[in-house]
């Protein structure tokens, strides 16, 4: 194995320190529990994930530093509770990934990363897990927890064998939802019937998902990108409208299309 970085002990053991200062002597820190810091968290992640959205390099360091310090926190509070230290965490992850990865540090041989995903579906199996799709967290965001049953149902084999194929189901779950829509007015006074078309419009987003991890695209990042895009383009419509003197509830929608149409070609420029 490769020698660690230079200084990287000397860091973390300086964390590590910094972290049992904070837990004798602030009040707030002293205050957490690992339930407190469990919304914190989650959003240290998102803020991450935003990061890396807008490929900024800067904040992904600040924001990993940010993650790495819950994750010292909910150690520091597990030793204090007689539970698990933080070096129990480390050498617990190292071993996960030497077992995991065979191909390796073992005799397994492997022509590509399929193969490798379907190892380790193979090796959780046996670690005792009853489902490929077990490991999938249950508060995933839809839109990833949709990505990763499918990448999960994969490694068995569920799997379609071309894009085409799962686009031709995307227009058949669209085809279905727009049957449902057909049959009642929406929004329907039939509960059932609205439940119809809730499920035929989950059938259709969980079949784009699956199109557009066949064209290797994060359908959750595809759709933040779009969110931030349309966030943007509104603001600046808002803008435009102020600067003629208008608020946009005081214009027509053909008003504000004439703007929206100017700024999305500005920006496509």
């Amino acid at each position: 194995m490769k020698s660690t970085p230079p200084g990287a002990d000397q860091a973390m053991s300086r964390l590590l320190s910094i972290m049992d200062d904070l837990r004798e002597k602030c009040p707030w820190d002293q205050k957490q529990t690992m339930s407190s810091l469990r919304q914190l968290t989650i959003e240290e992640t998102y803020e991450l994930a935003d990061a890396i959205t807008n490929g900024d390099l800067q904040a992904i360091k600040e924001e990993l530093g940010d993650l790495l310090l819950h994750l010292v926190f909910y150690a520091k509070i597990a030793s204090e509770q007689n539970v698990f230290t933080f070096n129990e965490v480390v050498e617990g992850i190292c071993k996960k990934l030497i077992d995991r990865h065979p191909h390796i540090y073992g005799d397994i041989k492997v022509k590509d990363e399929h193969e490798v995903k379907r190892n380790w579906e193979k090796l959780k199996m046996k670690e005792g897990k009853k489902s490929v799709l077990s490991g999938v967290p249950v508060s995933l965001p839809a839109l990833v927890k949709a990505m990763r049953l499918q990448e999960k149902s994969k490694q068995v084999g569920f799997e379609w064998e071309n894009a085409g194929q799962v686009w031709d189901k995307v227009k058949e779950e669209m085809l279905e939802l727009e049957q449902e829509v057909k049959a009642t007015p929406v929004p329907s006074q039939d509960t059932k019937q609205q439940d119809r078309i809730e499920e035929e419009f989950g059938d259709l987003l969980f079949s784009l998902v699956n199109y557009g991890r066949f064209l290797n695209i994060d359908p959750e990042n595809a759709l933040e990108r779009t969110n931030k895009k349309f966030v943007t383009r509104f603001q600046l419509m808002e803008t435009a409208a102020q600067e003629d003197g208008k608020r946009l509830s005081e214009m027509t929608l053909e008003e504000m299309d004439v703007i929206w149409n100017r700024i999305k070609h500005l920006s496509s420029q």
